[in-house]
């Protein structure tokens, strides 16, 4: 990840705007006026950025689509609605039943311990099917995980959207097929919806998913930053991180599914915001690993709201994320209690840090933004979020 971090800073990123410039004029829709492309949208992340870039800087007309995730925030929904309606476009969101959605999730939770399957799944093939059913080959994502993150791909490689990326990785090696066959109580009627489009569909349509990252320099405190400043983006605390603007949307991303990923693989997502902060010159070391022991001791305080949208008891749940523990990572004690083998706690001053580190250049400051609701006078319409 530090590797391909490092492109970055010496990659000629005019050269790779104007490749995708080219790419995108391939795209651009001389038939109909309608949609040139698709652009998956949420309350938060990147979808400002995203948007922005593409109607502004590429000149494409593109379709928002979104997959409404149940765990939705008062701020995400105010985003969303005016995201559809500041940047002027149209906009199509699923919601699927609640009531499905539980089924799914208590499912999910046991075979996967995940509470999040249905968005991840929902969120990378609801922008397909749509591409698909109404012909639009284009679908333009942000920055790909696999390469911003964890250094799995180059921005050389021009990785684009994949079933197998999706199925390995997205959605933890369980189609929607897959959790039908291993489930007593989840129906092939309950999972329609996410469905991955079959190869022939898509080759007929053409269907291709870029991602922005590859040509552009990705920096998503940057461009959230011009976002709150051209759109008035808003942000707000994270209960287990120092990143006041990614996850905003969600009541449990930064709350209790970070403590399910602590608890499977040992570390959180204050960690992946540390690593990335000190990629970009932001962070010491040090510092990086002070805010890994700050906030990862905090416990989350949306356990309860969970359970009870699931119907489901804390001893039973607890249960199932613990038997999704790595091995390698934790150890039990004879008393029941788990054990972290090892943490970056542990390495604050291993040998060699001072030869390869990196002098932050700014500070890594988050801005909170307070809530954003329409004042009184505020003569506007804003788009219906809830549905």
């Amino acid at each position: 990840g530090c590797r391909v971090h490092e492109e970055k800073d010496t990659l000629d990123w005019g050269l790779r705007l104007e490749k995708l410039k080219k790419i995108a004029d391939t795209y651009r829709n001389k038939s109909r006026t309608l949609h040139d492309c698709i652009i998956p949208v949420s309350g938060a992340r990147d979808s400002y950025f995203i948007v922005h870039f593409v109607k502004n800087v590429l000149g494409l007309k593109p379709l928002l689509v979104s997959y409404n995730k149940q765990y939705n925030t008062d701020v995400g929904i105010r985003q969303l609605a005016y995201l559809k309606t500041n940047l002027g476009c149209d906009a199509m969101q699923m919601t699927i039943s609640p009531e499905r959605a539980k089924r799914i999730t208590r499912e999910t939770v046991e075979k996967l311990g995940s509470m999040y399957w249905h968005i991840l799944a929902g969120q990378t093939v609801f922008p397909v099917q749509v591409a698909v059913r109404f012909k639009i080959p284009l679908i333009i994502w942000g920055a790909h995980q696999g390469l911003d993150q964890v250094g799995m791909f180059s921005h050389l490689d021009e990785v684009e959207m994949t079933r197998r990326y999706r199925k390995d990785h997205d959605i933890m090696g369980l189609e929607a097929e897959d959790l039908v066959a291993q489930s007593k109580t989840v129906k092939m009627a309950d999972v329609e919806q996410f469905i991955y489009p079959h190869d022939k569909e898509l080759e007929l349509v053409g269907v291709r998913g870029l991602y922005l990252g590859n040509y552009v320099r990705w920096d998503s405190k940057a461009q959230h930053e011009q976002m709150i400043a051209s759109y008035g983006y808003e942000t707000a605390p994270q209960q287990r991180t120092f990143d006041t603007y990614n996850d905003v949307d969600c009541f449990h991303y930064s709350g209790l599914h970070d403590e399910i990923k602590f608890r499977k693989w040992g570390y959180g997502k204050v960690t992946d915001h540390a690593a990335r902060e000190l990629r970009l010159k932001r962070l010491t070391r040090e510092e990086g690993i002070a805010l890994i022991e700050n906030f990862g001791k905090v416990k989350p305080n949306d356990v309860a709201l969970f359970l009870s949208w699931l119907g489901m008891p804390e001893n039973e749940f607890w249960a199932h994320i613990d038997a999704h523990r790595d091995p390698a990572i934790w150890s039990r004690e004879p008393s029941g209690a788990w054990t972290l083998k090892d943490h970056i706690s542990n390495h604050a001053k291993d040998h060699g840090g001072d030869d390869v580190r990196l002098a932050p250049k700014e500070p890594c400051d988050f801005v909170l933004t307070g809530p954003r609701a329409p004042g009184p006078t505020e003569e506007k319409y804003t788009l219906i979020g809830r549905g």
